[in-house]
C-alpha cells in the first residue's frame, strides 16, 4: 500500500535511517551471538540494541506524523501496535509476572524480538517494492538471491556455526548457494561439520531459496496487513507465474498456509523415525529438530540431510516411502498445480454438501471446476517419469549391476530413486555403486526436473512434454502442438525450445569446465561422474558420486554457478538481461530451407 506524505524528503531521510539501523541491529547479533564469546561487553551490545529500539520506535512516530493520512498509515502499519504492546508489556512485567526468568533476560530476550521482526518487516516490504518498482521483477529476484547467498555465507563463516574448524570463505559460499539453490551438495558434512547455529541458518537459507525470498517478503507483508498494490501485484503474478491478478492474494496465502502444513505433518510422521535406527543417539529436541530439519529440506526438494550417508540407514524405514516420497513430489508439483487441485476438492465437497442439503440446488447447479491443462501435464508427466524412470533403474541394476541385486537394490530402492533424482537429492543407496546406465537415467531424470513454479529445477515436466507433442505435431503433419485436446501457443512452444537448448549448453559447459579444472586431480575423477556431478547442480538435485568434497576451488565455483543458474534458470537470466530490448517490427522475406 502506498501512503502519502507531507515531507517527501523527510520520509526518505527515515527511509534510509531505517536501513542503517537494520545494518546495526544485525550487525550487534552477530557480534553478540557469531562467535564463541562476544566481540565487545556483553552489558554494551544491550545498551547498542536498547538504542536502536528507541531509533525505530522515534522513527515510527516520525513517519506517523509525515503521514497525509494517520488513519491510512496505521492501517498499513498495524503490526507495530501489538509490537509495541507486547514489548511495554515485556519490559515493565519483568521481575513481577514472569517470575521464573531472570528480569535481565526477559528484557533482553523483548527487545532483541522486537528488533528481529522489525528488520523482516521492513526487509519484506523492501523486496515487494523492489519487484514492483516498474523495473524487471526478474532482476530484484536474481539480486535477492545473491544477497541471501552472500549473507548466509558470511553467517556460516562465523565461529559458532561450525562445529569443529572454522568453514573457509569457499566452502561457506558454496554450502549457502547450495541450500539457497536448494541443491544438496555439500563440501562439508552437515550433521558434523556445523554447529546447531549453522544447520539453522542452512535451514532458513533453504526455506527461504525454496519459496522464493520475494515471494516471503509478500506473505509477510500479506500478513502484516499491508495490502498489495496493483503494481505490486503485477509483479508477484510475474514471479508466481500464476495467471490471475485478481486472485494474487489468495495465490500468495495459499502458498504459506499450505507449505506450513505440509512440512508440518511431514515433521510429526517423521519424529518417530529415528529410534528405528540402531545408533541414534539424539534426544527430543535433536528428534525434533532433525524431523522439521528433513521435512523442510524434503519438501523443498533440497537434498540436504544430517546424516553423512543421506537416508541409507534408513532405507527399511516405511516413513521414507510414506513421507518423505509424498514431501518430494508435492515440492515438485508447484503451488499452481496444488492450488488449482486444493480448489477442485474444495468445490467437489461444498457441492456434495449443497446438494445433499439443499434440493433446489440440484436444478440450479453451476458447472464444476475443471483441471487446468497445466495441472493435467504435470501430474500425467511426474507419474510417468516416475514409473518409467524406477523400471529403467531395476532393469539396468539386474543386468549391468555391480552387485546382487536381490540384496543391494531392491523395487523400493529405484522408486525412491526415480523420485529423489528429479531434484530432491536423497538417497537410500550408495549412488557410486550403480551401474553406468543406471546413473545415466538418473542425469536425465534430473536434467528433466519437476514441474513449474515449484521448489525443482531442471527444464520442468512441461517443458519436457511441450518439445515431445512439437515432435508428435510435426510428425503427424499438424499445424498446432495439441495435448488433452487444447492447443500450445507458439510462444510457449518456442519458450519451452530456448529453455531445452540453454540447459543443453549449460550442461555441457560446465562439464567442459570441470573437466578442465580437474584434470589435474589427484582424485582422477570419470567423465562420466564429471557430467553427472554438472547435471546435479544444474538441476538442483545434489545426488553425487562422491566427488564433491574433493573438487579444486576452481570446480567449486564453477558449481555454485551452475547451481544458481540451475535454480534460476536460465530463461530467467536471459529475460533479466534482455528485459529492455524491444521486439522488431519488421520481418523479412521467407525463403525455403531444408533440414534433417
Amino acid at each position: 500500500m502506498q501512503i502519502a506524505h507531507k515531507n517527501v524528503r523527510l520520509e526518505r531521510v527515515i527511509k534510509g535511517l531505517n536501513a542503517l539501523t537494520a545494518v546495526f541491529v544485525v550487525a550487534s547479533f552477530v557480534a553478540l551471538y557469531g562467535f564463541h564469546e562476544p566481540l565487545l561487553p556483553r552489558h554494551f551490545l544491550y545498551g547498542v540494541q536498547v538504542a536502536l529500539l528507541c531509533i525505530l520506535i522515534i522513527a515510527s512516530a516520525a513517519r506517523s506524523l509525515n503521514a497525509a493520512s494517520k488513519a491510512e498509515y496505521w492501517r498499513a502499519n498495524w503490526f507495530e501496535i501489538p509490537l509495541i504492546v507486547g514489548l511495554a508489556i515485556s519490559l515493565l512485567g519483568a521481575g513481577r509476572w514472569f517470575g521464573r526468568f531472570d528480569a535481565a533476560s526477559v528484557r533482553h530476550f523483548a527487545v532483541g524480538v522486537y528488533l528481529v521482526l522489525q528488520v523482516l518487516a521492513k526487509l519484506c516490504r523492501t523486496t515487494v517494492n523492489l519487484a514492483a518498482s516498474g523495473k524487471n521483477p526478474t532482476r530484484t529476484l536474481i539480486v535477492s538471491f545473491l544477497v541471501l547467498i552472500v549473507s548466509g555465507a558470511g553467517l556460516l563463516m562465523l565461529p559458532k556455526a561450525s562445529a569443529g574448524e572454522k568453514t573457509g570463505f569457499v566452502d561457506a559460499l558454496f554450502t549457502a548457494t547450495s541450500a539457497t539453490c536448494v541443491t544438496g551438495l555439500i563440501v562439508k558434512d552437515t550433521g558434523s561439520d556445523f554447529s546447531l547455529m549453522g544447520q539453522v541458518v542452512i535451514l532458513s537459507l533453504i526455506q527461504l531459496g525454496g519459496l522464493g525470498i520475494v515471494v516471503f517478503g509478500a506473505v509477510f507483508a500479506l500478513l502484516l496487513g499491508q495490502a498489495l498494490s496493483l503494481r505490486e501485484s503485477v509483479a508477484m503474478q510475474d514471479l508466481l507465474s500464476t495467471r490471475t491478478l485478481s486472485r494474487i492474494g489468495n495465490m500468495i496465502a495459499f502458498v504459506f498456509i499450505g507449505t506450513v502444513l505440509i512440512e508440518a505433518v511431514g515433521a510429526v510422521t517423521l519424529f518417530g523415525m529415528w529410534d528405528d535406527v540402531p545408533g541414534w543417539t539424539g534426544n527430543v529436541h535433536r528428534q525434533w529438530f532433525c524431523s522439521v530439519f528433513h521435512s523442510i529440506s524434503a519438501f523443498c526438494n533440497a537434498g540436504f540431510s544430517l546424516f553423512s550417508n543421506s537416508f541409507i540407514s534408513y532405507g527399511r524405514c516405511w516413513q521414507i516411502y510414506l513421507m518423505v516420497c509424498p514431501l518430494i513430489v508435492l515440492g515438485g508439483l508447484g503451488f499452481g498445480v496444488l492450488y488449482n487441485l486444493a480448489n477442485i476438492i474444495a468445490d467437489r465437497v461444498n457441492r456434495f454438501f449443497k446438494k445433499l442439503f439443499n434440493k433446489q440446488y440440484r436444478i440450479a447447479m453451476e458447472a464444476p471446476k475443471k483441471m487446468r491443462l497445466q495441472t493435467k501435464i504435470a501430474l500425467s508427466i511426474s507419474a510417468l517419469l516416475i514409473v518409467m524412470g524406477a523400471l529403467c533403474i531395476l532393469v539396468f541394476e539386474h543386468y549391468t549391476g555391480k552387485g546382487d541385486p536381490s540384496r543391494d537394490f531392491d523395487v523400493l530402492g529405484a522408486f525412491f530413486q526415480s523420485i529423489t533424482a528429479r531434484t530432491a537429492g536423497f538417497n537410500t543407496v550408495d549412488i557410486r555403486a550403480l551401474s553406468d546406465s543406471s546413473k545415466f537415467i538418473l542425469i536425465l531424470l534430473m536434467f528433466i526436473g519437476g514441474s513449474p513454479g515449484s521448489t525443482a529445477g531442471g527444464i520442468k515436466t512441461v517443458t519436457l512434454a511441450v518439445i515431445v507433442m512439437t515432435v508428435f505435431a510435426a510428425l503427424r503433419k499438424r499445424s498446432e502442438v495439441e495435448m488433452f485436446k487444447r492447443s500450445v501457443r507458439i510462444v510457449v512452444v518456442g519458450r519451452a525450445i530456448t529453455v531445452t537448448m540453454l540447459f543443453v549448453v549449460v550442461l555441457f559447459g560446465a562439464t567442459l569446465a570441470l573437466s578442465i579444472t580437474e584434470s589435474d586431480n589427484p582424485n582422477g575423477f570419470a567423465m562420466s561422474d564429471i557430467m553427472f556431478e554438472a547435471g546435479s547442480a544444474l538441476g538442483t538435485v545434489g545426488l553425487t558420486t562422491g566427488l564433491t568434497p574433493f573438487l579444486t576451488a576452481g570446480g567449486k565455483l564453477i558449481i555454485i554457478a551452475v547451481m544458481l543458474v540451475g535454480r534460476l534458470g536460465p530463461l530467467t537470466l536471459l529475460a533479466a538481461l534482455t528485459f529492455n530490448l524491444k521486439p522488431a517490427r519488421y520481418n523479412y522475406p521467407d525463403e525455403a530451407i531444408i533440414v534433417g
